[in-house]
This record gives C-alpha cells, structure tokens and sequence, in this order.
C-alpha cells in the first residue's frame, strides 16, 4: 500500500466524550524528574491544567489518570483537585489493560472517551480511544495518532487547552471571572 492511500482512523464526535484520561509525565508535567537530596520524587503542576480539571469534573464529566510511573505528589495533586482515588492507577505495566479497568469503573465507553498522551507507552491507550489527544511537543508516533494536538507543551497548560477544546466543542466553555 503506498503512502498516500494509507487508511485514515476516523475519530469520535469531541462533543460527545464523556471521559477524560490523561498520562502524567509529559502531560501534566513537563516530562522532568525532579529528585531532592534526600531522594524524593518531586513534581510541578500548572495551576491552570487543575482549575480546567475541577471546572470538566464540574461539568459533570468523568476525569482519570494512568501512568507508568508512581509517586506520592500525583496522589496528593489528584486528591487536591477532587479525582477519586480509583480513577487514579500509578505504576501501570498495561495501560490498555487499565483503560479497561477505568471505563469499568465509571460505565464509559470508548468511543465517548478522550486521552491525552505524549510518548510511545501511551499509544496503546491513544489508539483505542474515541478521541485522542497530545501536547505540542509529544513523539512524532504520537501525534500522528491523535485528533487533536495542543499548541502548549506538557507541563505549561496544555491540559488546560485540551479541556477547553472538548468544552467548546460541547458548547460549554466560557473563561470564569
């Protein structure tokens, strides 16, 4: 089959997701692993992606987070923000295996749900979804599979971005004052 007569993946309606699932590193964060003299792992959030996570739980929408990696500052961010602790699986080996788990849990489905993902352990994930997602700067695998990608990269917003996409899309985004 040549290049230009590759089937193209037909996504899902953004309108109609009701389910978020987002990685960490590289999503939420901008991929860096910060380690104290003491060994512990740090992280750094943008503000902005969690006040766009509370507003889309707001909303009514289902909001999880799986990735490979495990650490107590996800935990303590997630329950700031008001993610229920079993939408939330840290040090997954399958993460399409825990995307069955996560929309077992809630009663999703997979064409109504969104992932935002940035490097190759994701695109399990991303190519199963309805509607998947990345930040600017993901691996080029990844944002070939994607319906939308981002103009901030991991880290700086760009969860932000990615909810007020899905937001305007279901006609629900106005900026707060």
């Amino acid at each position: 089959m040549s290049e230009t007569s590759k089937p193209v993946r037909s996504f899902s309606d953004p309108s109609d997701v009701t389910l978020l699932v987002l990685d960490v590193d590289g999503v939420l964060t901008d991929g860096s692993i910060n380690i104290d003299d003491d060994g512990r792992e740090t992280k750094r959030f943008h503000v902005r992606d969690g006040y766009a996570m509370k507003l889309w739980m707001k909303q009514g929408f289902q909001l999880a987070i799986i990735t490979g990696r495990s650490g107590s500052a996800l935990q303590h961010r997630m329950r700031s923000l008001g993610v229920p602790d079993e939408m939330v699986i840290q040090g997954s080996r399958d993460k399409s295996q825990d995307l069955d788990t996560i929309i077992q849990r809630c009663g999703a489905s997979i064409e109504h749900t969104a992932c935002m993902g940035d490097d190759w352990p994701d695109l399990p994930i991303l190519t199963r979804v309805g509607y998947p997602m990345c930040p600017h700067d993901a691996e080029p695998e990844v944002r070939a599979q994607c319906a939308f990608s981002t103009q901030r990269k991991g880290g700086h917003a760009a969860v932000r971005e990615a909810i007020a996409h899905l937001l305007s899309m279901k006609d629900l985004y106005q900026p707060q004052s």
